[in-house]
């Protein structure tokens, strides 16, 4: 097999890169149903323009690169060994290339191993099978969502939907429930796979599989079916929309699979996956290794900015009217507490990357620059390096919440007078927002590409060692937008859409099935 390792590395590039059509058939499906001018509506065709630019210039959709997760299906007798290798190698490639952001870290240590490779990485399950053909697919499924994923063991009571019982109505309300708290932490609108049954570890497994499924399949179970078609109607009734704020779509996909399980366990998994849903697969010649057909319509047909059917503007987009104000590095306090919760700030000069390792580390340690009325990005860029310096490959926020801890403290400590990242975060930010004088604002999960182009520089760069993810990036930008969702004046937008979306999660508490 020849052939076999750059097959591998092109299903890699491939699934990074280029959405399959039934994905992007659902974003524009998405985008239709929702009011261009509100802020989901906006978010959605940023959404559509970042798919397009990931796909012109071959680089990454996401900076997220997640758990990259291979299914391969073999002949009898194919050299498994062999193949892990030069899967491994192919990886390798693709993240030195610039496709995939090193994303393999030590555990105890926290150490990068800079190439995807290490105990458990990249995650590959071989199966045999009677055909004469190979066939391998691919997830890549990033941090954000993976942290949204959720587990129930029934019977359990559930927050706004009550008790759920050791049944399909019971299954039911679990699922409205893990769409409810995913909110806009999993890059909504996102698809859901469900596995029903199963022990802890299978149950995931076989949610996570439901992924695979093509978004307009048909589920052969009639039960299932009833149900998937069931909470694809009711689940973007709660309100939450893209990146919860707030909006007619919150779910693009739900995929539901059942297995056995032991009388005294009933578990209900649940995979969330946000709107950049990279998988894709390939049926291979077992002899040469050489691509025979790719297994999900390529999304190179399916254009993405098509304004036509766009739905006319409601109610909701007469509340959403909003400002634009325009911000250069270091910011005033001043003009922090003139912004109010839903405005959208353009912001250009120099802002610095940091995530979970440098908000640990500024806890008790001075910063490297001055970070006086200065901007934090919760980012963890994909970078390559030449003869020039550093260059920005892929650039879109990651989950603010797990800075929570951090970043009220820091904010304070430091003089910060600006925090952009996904999601939202909590009490404690808000209140050191309100006390400091401080916004939050949320950038478009996924958007790696987009915002890759508003920066313009790489000025430098500390803390190497925690690796190119968790690095403190200083970048000079242009014209980088996003839209105030906490502001100096104690109002949170994200504690709005959950505070509302639980109310109307409450409607579903009646049995159904």
């Amino acid at each position: 097999m020849q052939h076999f390792e750059e097959s591998v590395y092109n299903l890699i590039v491939e699934t990074s890169t280029n959405l399959p059509a039934d994905v992007r058939k659902a974003v524009k499906a998405a985008r239709e149903a929702e009011d261009r001018a509100t802020r989901a509506g906006l978010s959605l065709s940023t959404i559509a323009q970042n798919i397009e630019m990931a796909e012109y210039n071959v680089s990454p959709i996401c900076q997220d690169t997640g758990m990259p997760t291979f299914i391969v299906h073999t002949p009898v007798g194919a050299n498994q060994i062999v193949m892990k290798r030069q899967i491994q190698s192919a990886i390798q490639r693709a993240t030195k290339d610039g496709k995939l952001r090193p994303n393999s870290v030590d555990s105890l240590t926290g150490a990068n191993s800079g190439d995807n490779i290490g105990p458990g990485v990249p995650v590959i399950h071989f199966e045999q099978w009677e055909r004469e053909e190979i066939d391998i697919r691919l997830i890549l499924k990033g941090g954000g969502c993976e942290n949204k994923n959720i587990q129930y063991s029934l019977p359990a009571e559930l927050e706004g939907v009550g008790k759920a019982g050791r049944d399909l109505d019971g299954i039911r309300k679990c699922i409205m429930h893990a769409v409810y708290q995913a909110q806009g932490q999993g890059c909504s609108a996102g698809f859901i796979g469900v596995g029903v049954g199963g022990d802890r570890t299978t149950g995931y497994e076989l949610a996570k599989q439901q992924l695979f499924r093509r978004v307009d399949d048909t589920n052969p179970n009639p039960d299932l079916r009833k149900l998937e078609e069931y909470v694809m109607e009711n689940a973007n009734k709660l309100g939450i929309g893209t990146m919860g704020f707030g909006g007619q779509v919150t779910l693009l996909g739900c995929k539901i699979g059942a297995m056995d399980r032991l009388p005294a366990s009933f578990f209900v998994s649940v995979a969330y996956n946000c709107w950049a849903f990279r998988r894709q697969g390939v049926l291979l010649n077992a002899e040469t290794g050489e691509i025979k057909e790719w297994i999900y319509e390529r999304g190179s047909e399916t254009a993405m900015r098509d304004e036509a059917a766009a739905a006319p503007a409601t109610e909701q987009q007469n509340e959403e009217q909003r400002r634009e104000v325009v911000l250069t590095t270091p910011i005033t306090e001043e003009q922090i507490r003139s912004l109010r919760v839903g405005d959208v700030v353009v912001i250009s000069g120099e802002m610095h990357t940091g995530r979970d390792a440098l908000h640990k580390y500024l806890m008790d340690h001075d910063a490297p620059v001055d970070l006086n009325g200065a901007v934090i990005y919760h980012c963890g860029p994909v970078m390559l390096k030449d003869e020039q310096g550093w260059h920005v490959k892929a650039a879109g926020p990651t989950t603010s919440i797990r800075e929570e801890p951090y970043q009220g403290d820091i904010i304070k400590k430091f003089g910060i007078r600006a925090v952009i990242g996904k999601g939202g975060m909590g009490p404690k930010t808000l209140q050191a927002l309100q006390e400091h004088g401080g916004v939050y604002l949320n950038a478009i999960g996924g958007a790696a590409q987009y915002y890759a182009e508003c920066i313009k520089q790489v000025n430098g760069v500390d803390f190497m060692e925690f690796g190119i993810p968790e690095a403190m990036w200083h970048l000079q930008v242009e014209g980088f937008a996003a839209i105030v969702t906490m502001d100096s004046h104690g109002n949170s937008l994200h504690a709005d859409v959950e505070k509302d979306s639980l109310a109307k999660l409450a409607q579903f508490q009646e049995r159904v099935f």
